[in-house]
């Protein structure tokens, strides 16, 4: 059961990984090609988001037959990891999206855009559901961390749909980065909480055996 997990996770890391880069260069095409500012935004988001994905694989791709401390000592770097990488996502995209708002930077309308933002909108919020149950099964602190993650690309996507459509359809284009700012908030809190959660919840703090939790 627990090594179904582990093939789970290895595999839903490698789609995310997989889904991130090829969604990178499609979007920095279509924002080459359009001049959008908030394409070309969203593609290097893209890349980041592959990071955290690359972190899982590492994570797990012995499977569970570690020792236990070594385990635990995987887990922790893997959950700072992906914490500093919730973080440098926030930095990215509070400068874009300040920049944008003080230039004026105004993102051309893109039907390959707006189609971009709607299959992300699809796609990640149901890997986020199954990252999140298999992480919970397997007690991954990392893996959970890593699916809030993909959670925050789907509220990327929807920031930036809302952003081009409104932009594409009645030329409002101060949308994209006003929706930009409040996703900011979403990603310093989760980064701030995963990496708070390294520190406290080893399995000594969190009342747990060593050993216990992914491999049960």
């Amino acid at each position: 059961m627990i090594a179904d997990l582990h093939r789970r996770a290895l595999l839903l890391s490698y789609f995310t990984v997989g889904y991130n880069v090829v969604e990178a260069l499609v979007s920095l095409l279509a924002g080459y090609l359009s001049g959008s500012i908030a394409l070309v935004g969203f593609g290097l988001d893209s890349l980041v988001e592959s990071l955290s994905g690359g972190v899982m694989i590492w994570r797990f791709r012995h499977g569970p037959g570690l020792p236990p401390e070594v385990e635990e000592r995987r887990e922790r770097q893997a959950v700072k990891i992906v914490g500093y990488t919730f973080l440098v996502l926030g930095a990215y995209v509070l400068m874009e999206s300040l920049k944008k708002l003080y230039f004026q930077e105004i993102p051309a309308p893109s039907l390959l855009g707006i189609i971009i933002a709607l299959v992300s909108l699809i796609v990640m919020p149901a890997v986020f559901i199954i990252k999140y149950r298999t992480g919970k099964s397997l007690n991954s602190r990392s893996l959970m961390a890593d699916s809030k993650q993909t959670l925050a690309c789907a509220w990327l996507s929807l920031a930036l749909l809302i952003g081009l459509g409104l932009n594409y359809l009645y030329g409002f284009w101060q949308a994209d980065p006003v929706i930009g700012l409040v996703v900011v908030a979403f990603l310093v809190k989760e980064g701030l909480t995963a990496l708070k959660e390294k520190k406290l919840c080893t399995c000594a703090s969190c009342g747990l055996p060593p050993g216990a939790g992914e491999r049960d």
